[in-house]
């Protein structure tokens, strides 16, 4: 998937041979913790302007990267309790047709680079053009680094169970609008 602005040039291939050059080291790492958790080789290429843009630019072309390999019927629904060292984080998805994010990140200590508003940025990027519902709570933590990629991490286990095949449609509406 290509998604080409003023602002970015991003190219987003799942099942591909690995590899992530973003331009943005934090961004590769939590994109590397993303993929493997979801048990999923990838290859992201992206030139940027502002971390601000690339961060949703990623979010926006992984969610339609992600979309488009949606089998016919899917299990929607995935979830996570991510522990990393002094982090817990809850993730649950809904991949129902419906976008909404529900972010609550806190952390006592910052690193710098480790940014609340970019990692909202690229949930909200992947929200919508996934089409989701995606939570995101922070049991604990005090460390900026670690609650960011126990995120990451838990977002990848979650979007792993609600993207596998499922042997009806998930709905009772007998409907999924993605």
């Amino acid at each position: 998937m290509k998604r080409e602005t003023r602002e970015t040039s991003v190219e987003v291939e799942l099942d591909a041979p690995f590899g992530v050059e973003t331009g943005d080291r934090i961004l590769d790492h939590m994109l590397t913790a993303l993929f493997h958790y979801m048990g999923r080789s990838a290859r992201v290429k992206a030139d940027y302007d502002l971390r601000h843009h690339l961060w949703e630019d990623i979010g926006i072309t992984l969610g339609e990267e992600l979309r488009s390999k949606l089998p016919e019927k899917f299990r929607r629904f995935g979830s996570a309790i991510t522990p990393m060292d002094d982090a817990l984080v809850l993730i649950a998805v809904d991949i129902s047709g419906r976008p909404y994010v529900s972010a609550e990140l806190s952390f006592e200590e910052s690193e710098e680079g480790f940014e609340k508003a970019l990692v909202r940025e690229f949930l909200w990027g992947l929200a919508r053009s996934l089409k989701a519902t995606i939570h995101v709570k922070t049991l604990s933590g005090t460390n900026a680094h670690h609650v960011i990629e126990a995120t990451f991490k838990g977002l990848g286990i979650a979007l792993a169970q609600a993207t596998r095949e499922s042997e009806r449609l998930e709905s009772t509406k007998g409907l999924l609008e993605v």
